[in-house]
């Protein structure tokens, strides 16, 4: 079977990770989650002391810092300079940096090939705010996954996390470089009152319906 990547794009909080994750584990496929790689970014611009505005800071940082991406346990994983960020890549501090770091063209290039990367290791579920318009824009498995900013809100209150959601999808829409959309021939799912498995179910019926292989599915 040719490798595939199912692309499952939207924007912060609406439940595109753990959908995800729950996909790919559920079929066997690598998880990608590309938020952590910039995050990653993000994370490395405080440790360095770099202004995440300063775009020739960041894009100088890129060349003196090493970011290694792998897989454990059908996971993605990203490592600074041989550490890996864990829970701090969910800091508010990190929250703050990474819609401006996502916007340096420099940036977006190193980790698309990154990204693009996984596909040689085997089928994967990848998550972003570009999976389906810039990274696979030639994949027919293509999902947009929304929610209500009320409920958004509510989700990353729950996860303790506060941060300014509609300026952070303001600023993710209206970028130069990879802005997030709605991938053309993607299917939009409003996540706002469904379950994580109703979810799961409908793109799986997405998947077959758009001629995902039988070995893929299981049936």
């Amino acid at each position: 079977m040719e490798n595939i990547a199912i692309a499952i794009d939207g924007p912060a909080a609406s439940g595109k990770s753990t959908v995800a994750k729950t996909l790919a584990k559920r079929l066997g496929l690598i998880m990608v989650n590309t938020g952590a790689m910039y995050r990653a970014v993000a994370w490395a611009t405080i440790q360095k002391g770099v202004d995440p505005a300063d775009s020739e800071a960041v894009i100088k940082m890129l060349g003196e810092v090493e970011f290694s991406c792998g897989v454990s346990d059908n996971l993605s994983t990203i490592l600074v300079d041989g550490v890996d960020p864990g829970d701090a890549l969910r800091q508010d501090a990190v929250n703050q940096r990474v819609s401006k770091v996502a916007a340096i063209p420099e940036v977006r290039e190193l980790l698309v090939q990154r990204q693009r990367d996984y596909l040689e290791l085997g089928s994967v579920v990848m998550e972003g705010r570009d999976i389906g318009s810039v990274v696979f824009p030639d994949t027919p498995f293509k999902i947009y996954i929304d929610a209500s900013e009320e409920v958004r809100r509510q989700r990353r209150a729950a996860e303790g996390i506060v941060d300014e959601l509609g300026k952070r999808d303001e600023e993710d829409s209206k970028r130069k470089t990879a802005p997030l959309v709605v991938a053309e021939g993607a299917v939009k799912i409003d996540s706002s009152e469904l379950s994580i498995e109703q979810v799961i179910e409908r793109v799986l019926e997405i998947l077959k319906e758009r001629g995902a292989p039988v070995e893929l599915l299981g049936n």
